[in-house]
């Protein structure tokens, strides 16, 4: 990450780029310390069944989905992004603190989903802001260094996780509802802090007046953006939540502090790579960077699928920071590059609906592989991997033949 903040060409990225860098990296503070432990809390303390914190991931995310359509298309129709985006991290900083006295499967859902309604209703304008904000010859490092400060955050997070967990219950195998509640006060402050700076460093950049009579429709974001969207949506559909990592290493022997310190090898791979990922797709096209980050999802998933114990994770880990530096940003600035400015936020919001909507499936179904549902005992922990390595591949190809 250092070195491509210190390039010349980074110099050029504005203030709204940096202020939501910041944003992300203290909210990821916040998420991360605490969402990582929690399929650990609902598996361990709990005793929560696969299927079912699957299905409380996958609604959770299908809950923000239906909201990134409505406020992304707000953002277009105010032509502003910023206090819309406000509101979705103030929900979500202001949630987190009622995961301390949740103590049945039910309320955590609930909670949970009140932080994704926030991260709903963010994500589509925070995105068109950044867009906005820049020249399309830094789209690609724009959004890669946003993301480097997101998972920095996220290795920031997991971090002070790790270190509380050591400090409570040393190397325990299972996670205490006591460790689980001490993360969950520290990550108050972090998560506060980040409101504060996205309202206090930046503004809305103007935008291209849109007739009143021209309704804003999917169809209106054109050919090239939907085949995009399809495409992306395959690859979804096997792309569960990373929840099912954490309870496959778990499943193969890693314990509590051994799962966080394989999260903090994945964020920070992921942050190495994000922002000269990024700057490489403004030089070399972005299809050749998704694609390449997506068959190496597909060799990741294949690994998990295989792996005879807890040693290969690591690397596995490593391999999973470098797909989603690859990618990530570089897909947020395919759209930038496919719609007009005055579209930007109903692009985003269709975008991460749609893939949003995917996680609800896609995580029931990894469940379902793998533990079964009723009487029927499932086709065992590797099976969601070997599903999410193969709709991958497929979406690799479809990228790959499609001419636009």
């Amino acid at each position: 990450m250092q070195s491509a903040i210190q390039s010349p060409v980074a110099r050029r990225l504005p203030r709204n780029v940096w202020a939501v860098s910041l944003t992300s990296f203290f909210t990821d503070i916040s998420s991360e310390m605490v969402l990582n432990l929690l399929p650990l809390y609902l598996s361990s303390v709990l005793g929560i069944r696969t299927n079912v914190i699957g299905l409380i991931e996958g609604v959770a995310e299908a809950t923000a989905s239906l909201l990134k359509i409505y406020s992304g298309w707000l953002s277009d129709r105010l032509r502003g992004r910023k206090w819309v985006a406000v509101a979705g991290y103030g929900l979500s900083a202001l949630s987190k603190p009622f995961f301390y006295f949740a103590s049945t499967w039910g309320l955590i859902a609930g909670v949970r989903w009140a932080d994704r309604v926030g991260k709903g209703i963010r994500t589509s304008p925070r995105d068109a802001l950044v867009a906005d904000s820049v020249e399309p010859g830094v789209r690609g490092l724009a959004f890669g260094v946003q993301r480097a400060f997101d998972t920095a955050g996220a290795f920031v997070g997991l971090a002070v996780a790790w270190w509380v967990v050591r400090a409570t219950q040393a190397a325990g195998a299972t996670l205490s509802a006591a460790t689980f509640q001490r993360v969950v006060l520290i990550s108050i402050v972090p998560g506060l802090l980040a409101v504060l700076i996205l309202a206090l460093g930046t503004r809305d950049v103007p935008l291209p007046e849109r007739p009143a009579s021209a309704p804003l429709r999917w169809v209106s974001l054109g050919r090239p953006f939907l085949v995009f969207l399809l495409i992306a949506g395959l690859f979804d559909l096997g792309n569960s939540s990373d929840a099912f990592l954490t309870l496959r290493a778990q499943e193969r022997g890693a314990s509590v502090a051994g799962i966080l310190g394989m999260l903090l090898v994945f964020n920070a791979v992921y942050t190495v790579i994000a922002g000269p990922a990024g700057s490489l797709s403004d030089r070399i096209g972005r299809r050749r960077v998704i694609v390449g980050g997506w068959l190496l999802y597909a060799a990741v998933y294949l690994g998990f699928a295989l792996t005879p114990g807890a040693a290969p994770l690591w690397g596995l880990y490593a391999l999973y920071g470098v797909y989603y530096g690859m990618t990530y940003g570089t897909g947020k600035a395919l759209i930038a590059d496919l719609v007009s400015a005055d579209l930007r936020g109903t692009a985003y919001g269709a975008y991460n609906a749609v893939l949003g909507l995917l996680d609800l499936p896609a995580s029931l179904i990894a469940g379902v592989l793998w533990q079964g549902a009723g009487s029927w005992v499932g086709f065992g922990a590797a099976a969601p991997f070997y599903f999410g390595a193969g709709t991958a591949l497929l979406a690799a190809l479809a990228f790959m033949l499609w001419r636009r």
